[in-house]
Protein backbone atom coordinates (compact mmCIF):
# COMPACT_ATOMS: atom_id res chain seq x y z
CA UNK A 1 0.00 0.00 0.00
CA UNK A 2 1.57 3.15 -1.21
CA UNK A 3 -1.71 5.44 -1.86
CA UNK A 4 -5.05 4.84 -0.36
CA UNK A 5 -8.53 6.22 -0.39
CA UNK A 6 -10.74 5.74 2.37
CA UNK A 7 -14.45 5.53 2.28
CA UNK A 8 -17.07 6.32 5.26
CA UNK A 9 -14.27 7.77 6.72
CA UNK A 10 -15.88 10.00 9.30
CA UNK A 11 -17.57 7.06 10.49
CA UNK A 12 -16.81 4.88 14.07
CA UNK A 13 -14.02 2.81 12.21
CA UNK A 14 -13.17 5.16 9.83
CA UNK A 15 -11.65 8.25 12.31
CA UNK A 16 -9.44 5.59 13.58
CA UNK A 17 -8.89 4.07 10.44
CA UNK A 18 -7.26 6.84 8.39
CA UNK A 19 -5.06 8.06 11.43
CA UNK A 20 -3.72 4.92 12.01
CA UNK A 21 -3.19 4.93 8.34
CA UNK A 22 -2.15 8.33 8.20
CA UNK A 23 0.68 7.35 11.12
CA UNK A 24 2.00 4.15 8.98
CA UNK A 25 1.68 5.26 5.58
CA UNK A 26 2.21 9.47 5.61
CA UNK A 27 -0.76 11.79 5.63
CA UNK A 28 -0.60 13.17 2.28
CA UNK A 29 -0.35 9.11 1.12
CA UNK A 30 -4.10 8.69 2.56
CA UNK A 31 -7.47 10.43 1.08
CA UNK A 32 -10.84 10.48 3.92
CA UNK A 33 -13.65 10.52 1.95
CA UNK A 34 -17.45 10.78 3.41
CA UNK A 35 -20.37 12.84 3.00
CA UNK A 36 -19.67 14.63 5.71
CA UNK A 37 -16.91 16.34 7.24
CA UNK A 38 -14.48 14.98 9.94
CA UNK A 39 -14.29 17.90 11.55
CA UNK A 40 -10.69 19.33 12.65
CA UNK A 41 -9.38 17.65 9.30
CA UNK A 42 -5.18 17.22 9.47
CA UNK A 43 -4.93 15.76 5.85
CA UNK A 44 -6.55 15.68 2.16
CA UNK A 45 -10.11 14.92 2.58
CA UNK A 46 -12.71 15.06 -0.50
CA UNK A 47 -17.08 14.96 -0.05
CA UNK A 48 -17.47 11.53 -2.22
CA UNK A 49 -20.62 9.63 -1.59
CA UNK A 50 -20.29 6.18 -2.21
CA UNK A 51 -23.56 5.61 -4.74
CA UNK A 52 -22.12 8.02 -6.61
CA UNK A 53 -19.70 6.21 -8.87
CA UNK A 54 -18.16 9.29 -10.99
CA UNK A 55 -17.63 11.19 -8.08
CA UNK A 56 -15.83 8.16 -6.45
CA UNK A 57 -14.10 7.28 -9.61
CA UNK A 58 -12.89 11.39 -9.38
CA UNK A 59 -11.68 10.98 -6.03
CA UNK A 60 -9.60 7.52 -6.70
CA UNK A 61 -7.92 8.71 -9.54
CA UNK A 62 -7.23 11.94 -8.56
CA UNK A 63 -5.41 10.83 -5.51
CA UNK A 64 -3.83 8.02 -7.78
CA UNK A 65 -4.74 5.01 -5.03
CA UNK A 66 -3.30 1.83 -5.50
CA UNK A 67 -5.76 0.31 -2.09
CA UNK A 68 -8.81 1.26 -1.09
CA UNK A 69 -10.61 0.80 2.56
CA UNK A 70 -14.21 0.97 1.51
CA UNK A 71 -16.10 1.72 5.17
CA UNK A 72 -19.01 3.55 4.19
CA UNK A 73 -22.08 1.37 5.47
CA UNK A 74 -25.16 2.17 7.02
CA UNK A 75 -25.20 0.14 10.68
CA UNK A 76 -27.62 -2.86 11.91
CA UNK A 77 -29.88 -1.25 14.04
CA UNK A 78 -30.39 2.08 11.51
CA UNK A 79 -30.58 -0.75 8.62
CA UNK A 80 -34.02 -2.03 9.90
CA UNK A 81 -35.45 1.31 10.52
CA UNK A 82 -34.22 2.43 6.57
CA UNK A 83 -34.11 -0.95 4.79
CA UNK A 84 -34.05 1.00 1.15
CA UNK A 85 -31.39 3.11 2.06
CA UNK A 86 -29.28 0.13 3.23
CA UNK A 87 -29.44 -1.54 0.08
CA UNK A 88 -28.23 1.44 -1.94
CA UNK A 89 -25.41 2.26 0.29
CA UNK A 90 -23.85 -1.80 1.43
CA UNK A 91 -24.41 -3.08 -1.51
CA UNK A 92 -24.62 -0.26 -4.42
CA UNK A 93 -21.76 2.08 -2.79
CA UNK A 94 -19.58 -1.71 -2.65
CA UNK A 95 -20.31 -2.43 -6.34
CA UNK A 96 -19.44 1.23 -7.47
CA UNK A 97 -15.99 0.91 -5.46
CA UNK A 98 -15.18 -2.45 -6.99
CA UNK A 99 -16.45 -1.47 -10.57
CA UNK A 100 -13.58 1.42 -9.87
CA UNK A 101 -10.88 -0.55 -8.42
CA UNK A 102 -11.07 -3.26 -11.38
CA UNK A 103 -10.51 -0.46 -13.86
CA UNK A 104 -7.86 1.96 -11.40
CA UNK A 105 -6.31 -1.56 -10.22
CA UNK A 106 -6.61 -1.09 -6.75
CA UNK A 107 -6.99 -3.59 -4.03
CA UNK A 108 -9.98 -3.44 -1.64
CA UNK A 109 -9.95 -3.62 1.87
CA UNK A 110 -14.06 -4.11 2.78
CA UNK A 111 -15.53 -5.23 6.30
CA UNK A 112 -17.96 -7.52 7.31
CA UNK A 113 -19.73 -8.52 9.95
CA UNK A 114 -20.75 -11.42 12.79
CA UNK A 115 -24.29 -10.08 11.08
CA UNK A 116 -23.74 -11.50 8.21
CA UNK A 117 -24.59 -14.82 10.42
CA UNK A 118 -28.12 -15.98 11.13
CA UNK A 119 -30.29 -17.70 13.55
CA UNK A 120 -29.24 -21.02 11.42
CA UNK A 121 -25.63 -20.38 12.05
CA UNK A 122 -23.91 -22.52 14.79
CA UNK A 123 -24.04 -19.79 17.43
CA UNK A 124 -20.83 -21.32 19.31
CA UNK A 125 -18.53 -21.14 17.74
CA UNK A 126 -19.39 -19.61 14.14
CA UNK A 127 -17.19 -21.77 11.69
CA UNK A 128 -15.44 -19.76 9.20
CA UNK A 129 -17.33 -21.37 6.50
CA UNK A 130 -20.92 -22.01 7.80
CA UNK A 131 -24.68 -21.31 6.65
CA UNK A 132 -25.46 -17.30 6.17
CA UNK A 133 -29.45 -17.14 6.44
CA UNK A 134 -29.51 -13.28 8.16
CA UNK A 135 -32.98 -11.81 9.16
CA UNK A 136 -31.95 -8.06 8.94
CA UNK A 137 -31.26 -6.05 5.73
CA UNK A 138 -27.60 -5.05 6.78
CA UNK A 139 -26.70 -9.01 7.62
CA UNK A 140 -28.31 -9.44 3.99
CA UNK A 141 -26.20 -6.72 2.44
CA UNK A 142 -22.84 -8.11 4.41
CA UNK A 143 -23.20 -11.64 3.04
CA UNK A 144 -24.18 -9.84 -0.73
CA UNK A 145 -21.37 -7.77 -0.09
CA UNK A 146 -18.59 -11.23 0.66
CA UNK A 147 -20.09 -12.90 -2.64
CA UNK A 148 -19.04 -9.78 -4.38
CA UNK A 149 -15.95 -9.36 -2.81
CA UNK A 150 -15.33 -13.35 -4.09
CA UNK A 151 -16.56 -13.03 -7.12
CA UNK A 152 -14.27 -9.72 -8.35
CA UNK A 153 -11.48 -11.61 -7.10
CA UNK A 154 -12.12 -15.11 -9.11
CA UNK A 155 -13.59 -13.36 -11.92
CA UNK A 156 -11.89 -10.23 -12.40
CA UNK A 157 -8.06 -11.12 -9.79
CA UNK A 158 -9.23 -7.76 -8.11
CA UNK A 159 -6.86 -8.02 -4.67
CA UNK A 160 -10.31 -8.16 -2.36
CA UNK A 161 -10.15 -8.71 1.67
CA UNK A 162 -11.92 -8.23 4.16
CA UNK A 163 -12.88 -9.34 7.94
CA UNK A 164 -16.24 -10.07 9.59
CA UNK A 165 -16.08 -7.52 12.51
CA UNK A 166 -17.39 -8.44 15.94
CA UNK A 167 -19.40 -5.77 18.01
CA UNK A 168 -16.50 -2.62 18.04
CA UNK A 169 -15.99 -0.76 21.40
CA UNK A 170 -13.98 3.13 20.77
CA UNK A 171 -13.68 6.03 22.99
CA UNK A 172 -13.22 8.29 19.60
CA UNK A 173 -16.08 7.96 17.71
CA UNK A 174 -20.17 8.26 19.22
CA UNK A 175 -22.51 5.18 18.79
CA UNK A 176 -23.44 5.12 15.40
CA UNK A 177 -26.63 3.15 15.05
CA UNK A 178 -25.03 -0.60 15.69
CA UNK A 179 -26.87 -3.15 18.02
CA UNK A 180 -23.61 -3.74 19.60
CA UNK A 181 -23.29 -0.21 20.95
CA UNK A 182 -24.34 -0.87 23.80
CA UNK A 183 -20.67 -1.80 24.91
CA UNK A 184 -19.81 1.51 23.66
CA UNK A 185 -22.89 3.42 25.83
CA UNK A 186 -21.90 1.87 29.11
CA UNK A 187 -18.87 3.90 29.20
CA UNK A 188 -19.85 6.68 28.41
CA UNK A 189 -22.83 6.56 30.97
CA UNK A 190 -20.49 5.11 33.21
CA UNK A 191 -18.35 8.15 33.32
CA UNK A 192 -21.13 10.47 32.86
CA UNK A 193 -23.69 9.36 35.38
CA UNK A 194 -22.22 5.88 37.13
CA UNK A 195 -25.24 3.89 35.84
CA UNK A 196 -26.32 2.44 32.38
CA UNK A 197 -29.59 1.35 31.43
CA UNK A 198 -28.86 -1.44 29.01
CA UNK A 199 -30.73 -1.87 25.60
CA UNK A 200 -30.09 -5.81 25.45
CA UNK A 201 -30.87 -8.40 28.35
CA UNK A 202 -28.86 -9.74 30.71
CA UNK A 203 -26.97 -12.78 29.63
CA UNK A 204 -26.74 -11.54 25.96
CA UNK A 205 -22.99 -13.02 24.69
CA UNK A 206 -21.69 -11.27 21.42
CA UNK A 207 -18.07 -11.60 20.11
CA UNK A 208 -16.31 -7.98 20.86
CA UNK A 209 -13.41 -6.02 19.89
CA UNK A 210 -11.64 -3.18 20.94
CA UNK A 211 -10.89 -0.65 18.17
CA UNK A 212 -7.34 -0.92 18.30
CA UNK A 213 -7.48 -4.26 17.50
CA UNK A 214 -9.79 -3.63 14.62
CA UNK A 215 -7.64 -1.50 12.95
CA UNK A 216 -4.49 -4.03 13.27
CA UNK A 217 -6.49 -6.71 12.07
CA UNK A 218 -7.55 -4.81 8.65
CA UNK A 219 -4.11 -3.71 8.04
CA UNK A 220 -2.35 -6.70 8.91
CA UNK A 221 -4.33 -8.31 6.48
CA UNK A 222 -3.81 -6.03 3.62
CA UNK A 223 0.38 -6.12 4.20
CA UNK A 224 -0.10 -10.35 4.19
CA UNK A 225 1.35 -12.07 1.81
CA UNK A 226 -1.04 -12.96 -1.02
CA UNK A 227 -0.09 -16.44 -1.64
CA UNK A 228 -0.97 -17.23 2.16
CA UNK A 229 -4.62 -16.32 2.11
CA UNK A 230 -6.97 -19.39 0.99
CA UNK A 231 -10.28 -17.66 2.49
CA UNK A 232 -8.77 -13.79 1.24
CA UNK A 233 -12.34 -12.22 2.19
CA UNK A 234 -14.73 -12.31 5.67
CA UNK A 235 -11.71 -13.77 7.63
CA UNK A 236 -13.49 -14.40 11.45
CA UNK A 237 -12.23 -12.58 14.39
CA UNK A 238 -12.47 -12.56 17.56
CA UNK A 239 -11.32 -10.85 20.87
CA UNK A 240 -13.95 -10.87 23.80
CA UNK A 241 -16.86 -12.95 24.71
CA UNK A 242 -18.84 -10.23 26.06
CA UNK A 243 -22.28 -9.84 28.36
CA UNK A 244 -23.66 -6.30 29.54
CA UNK A 245 -23.21 -7.84 33.29
CA UNK A 246 -19.37 -9.01 32.28
CA UNK A 247 -18.44 -5.13 31.35
CA UNK A 248 -20.37 -3.84 34.15
CA UNK A 249 -18.11 -6.08 36.74
CA UNK A 250 -14.91 -4.84 34.61
CA UNK A 251 -15.82 -1.53 35.23
CA UNK A 252 -16.72 -1.88 38.92
CA UNK A 253 -13.14 -2.69 39.37
CA UNK A 254 -12.21 0.64 39.07
CA UNK A 255 -16.22 2.70 39.85
CA UNK A 256 -17.78 0.07 42.46
CA UNK A 257 -20.88 1.62 42.64
CA UNK A 258 -21.39 1.29 39.16
CA UNK A 259 -25.63 0.88 38.54
CA UNK A 260 -26.48 -1.73 35.78
CA UNK A 261 -30.19 -1.77 35.19
CA UNK A 262 -31.99 -2.74 32.30
CA UNK A 263 -34.90 -1.93 29.35
CA UNK A 264 -34.66 -3.75 26.47
CA UNK A 265 -35.14 -2.92 22.87
CA UNK A 266 -37.71 -5.96 21.62
CA UNK A 267 -36.24 -4.74 18.49
CA UNK A 268 -32.19 -4.30 18.99
CA UNK A 269 -32.32 -8.13 21.49
CA UNK A 270 -34.28 -9.93 18.16
CA UNK A 271 -31.09 -8.74 16.16
CA UNK A 272 -28.74 -9.79 18.73
CA UNK A 273 -30.24 -13.01 19.41
CA UNK A 274 -29.44 -13.71 15.64
CA UNK A 275 -26.06 -13.49 16.34
CA UNK A 276 -23.36 -15.80 17.23
CA UNK A 277 -22.29 -15.76 20.80
CA UNK A 278 -18.33 -16.22 19.23
CA UNK A 279 -16.96 -17.18 16.32
CA UNK A 280 -13.73 -19.55 14.84
CA UNK A 281 -11.39 -17.62 13.80
CA UNK A 282 -8.77 -20.06 13.62
CA UNK A 283 -8.63 -19.31 9.46
CA UNK A 284 -7.43 -16.01 10.43
CA UNK A 285 -5.05 -17.11 12.87
CA UNK A 286 -3.60 -19.60 10.45
CA UNK A 287 -3.24 -17.87 7.42
CA UNK A 288 -1.96 -14.45 8.61
CA UNK A 289 -1.00 -14.32 12.16
CA UNK A 290 -4.29 -13.12 13.46
CA UNK A 291 -4.32 -11.97 17.56
CA UNK A 292 -5.54 -9.71 19.33
CA UNK A 293 -3.67 -7.98 21.84
CA UNK A 294 -6.31 -6.44 24.39
CA UNK A 295 -9.19 -8.47 27.08
CA UNK A 296 -11.61 -6.78 28.81
CA UNK A 297 -10.13 -5.14 31.79
CA UNK A 298 -6.90 -3.34 29.72
CA UNK A 299 -10.21 -2.16 27.17
CA UNK A 300 -12.37 -0.83 30.02
CA UNK A 301 -8.93 0.58 31.70
CA UNK A 302 -8.33 2.61 28.66
CA UNK A 303 -11.97 3.21 27.93
CA UNK A 304 -13.10 4.78 31.70
CA UNK A 305 -9.17 6.57 31.14
CA UNK A 306 -9.70 8.04 27.69
CA UNK A 307 -13.34 8.82 28.51
CA UNK A 308 -12.93 10.71 31.55
CA UNK A 309 -10.27 13.30 29.70
CA UNK A 310 -12.99 13.53 26.66
CA UNK A 311 -16.29 14.15 28.61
Amino acid sequence: MKRIVVTGAAGQIGTEMVTRLRELYGTEAVLATDIRSPGAETGPFAFVDVTDGESLDAAIARHRADTVFHLAAILSAVGEQRPQLTYQVNIGGLFNVLEVARARECAVFTPSSIAAFGPGTPPDPAPQDTIQRPNTMYGVSKVAGELLCDYYFSRFGLDTRGVRYPGLVSHVTAPGGGTTDYAVEIYYEAVLHNRFECFVAEGTQLDMMYMPDAIRAAIELMEAPAELLVHRNAFNIGAMQLTPERIADSIRRRMPDFELTYNVDPARQAIAESWPRRVDDSAAREEWGWSPEYDLDAMTDEMLDELARKL
